[in-house]
C-alpha cells in the first residue's frame, strides 16, 4: 500500500491522523521539492516515528519511481508531500502509477496553500479561477499573464505560487514576482497589471510570523515580505465582506479597495 500523507504548511502541519498512518507504516519517504515547509524538522519527526525518511529528489518521483513503487508492492509505504497530496501533478501521476501496478492507495489530507492563502486574505475560495506559478527571470513564461487576462474577464480573483528550486535553495519571492508581471505587461502592453493594479502578498501561511499585506503594485513593488515561501493574489470583483476583510487583514486603504467592489 502506499499513503499519500500531506505534511501542511509548516513543521507541525501533519494531521493527527497523518501522523498515526506514518507511524504504522513499514516504510517512509519524502519529497520536498515542491514547496518549502518552514519550521519542517525531519529528524525530530523521525525520532516521534522510529524510522528513517528518505527524501526523494523530482526524478526519484517523476522519472524513475521504481524504489517507491517496489516498496509499496511488498510494504505499507507512507509518501510524504508538503501542503495537501493531490494539489501537485507529479502526485497525481504517482498514484496512477501505483494503482495500475495493482498498488492500493490511500490519502490524508492536509492544509494547502490554495485555500489557506484566500482564507488569510479574506476571500472566497469560490471566487477564483485557475491559478499559475509564476517562474524566475531565466525562465519566462506568458503563460500567467495569460491566466490573469482570463480570470479578470470573468472578474475572478488570481492566486500565483511562485516558482522555486529546491536543490539550489533559490525562492522566487512577492516583490520579484510582482516585477515579472510588470514586465509581461511591458511586453504585452494589454493593461492586465499595471502600477494600480490591487495585489496581496501572503508570505509564511501557517508560520507564527505570517504576513497579509495588500495594496496597489507601485506601492508593493520594492517592498521586503521576509522569508519565503510567499505567494501573490490579484483580486477580480470583491464582494463587499471581501472588500472589508481587505482593508482589515491585508491593510489596503479603503479607496484602493472600493475600485474593486462589484456592483
Amino acid at each position: 500500500m502506499l499513503v499519500f500523507i500531506g505534511l501542511g504548511l509548516t513543521g507541525n502541519g501533519i494531521t493527527l491522523k497523518g501522523l498515526e498512518e506514518l507511524q504504522k507504516a513499514e516504510k517512509a519517504y519524502a519529497e520536498l521539492y515542491t514547496s518549502l515547509i518552514p519550521e519542517l524538522d525531519l529528524e525530530k519527526l523521525e525520532s516521534k516515528i522510529e524510522k528513517n525518511i528518505k527524501v526523494l529528489q523530482r526524478e526519484d518521483v517523476e522519472q524513475n519511481p521504481q524504489e517507491v513503487l517496489e516498496s509499496a508492492k511488498k510494504k505499507k509505504v507512507a509518501f510524504l508531500v508538503p501542503g495537501d497530496p493531490m494539489i501537485a501533478t507529479t502526485h497525481v501521476d504517482l498514484r496512477l502509477r501505483a494503482e495500475e501496478s495493482g498498488i492500493e492507495t490511500k490519502i490524508i489530507h492536509s492544509v494547502s496553500i490554495e485555500t489557506a492563502a484566500p482564507g488569510l486574505a479574506g476571500l472566497q475560495s469560490y471566487k477564483f479561477g485557475r491559478s499559475a506559478t509564476l517562474p524566475f527571470p531565466d525562465k519566462p513564461s506568458e503563460t500567467p499573464y495569460e491566466v490573469l487576462e482570463k480570470n479578470q474577464d470573468m472578474g475572478l480573483h488570481t492566486l500565483f505560487l511562485l516558482d522555486i528550486e529546491a536543490e539550489e535553495e533559490k525562492y522566487l519571492t512577492a516583490d520579484q514576482a510582482i516585477k515579472t508581471l510588470l514586465e509581461l505587461e511591458n511586453k504585452l502592453g494589454r493593461k492586465v497589471f499595471t502600477k494600480d493594479t490591487l495585489t496581496v502578498v501572503v508570505g509564511r501561511a501557517g508560520s507564527s510570523d505570517s504576513i497579509v499585506k495588500g495594496g496597489k503594485v507601485k506601492d508593493l513593488v520594492e517592498e521586503d515580505f521576509g522569508a519565503p515561501p510567499q505567494v501573490l493574489i490579484v483580486p477580480g470583483n470583491l464582494h463587499f465582506l471581501e472588500a472589508e476583510a481587505l482593508e482589515e487583514f491585508a491593510k489596503v486603504p479603503k479607496e484602493v479597495v472600493q475600485e474593486n467592489v462589484e456592483e
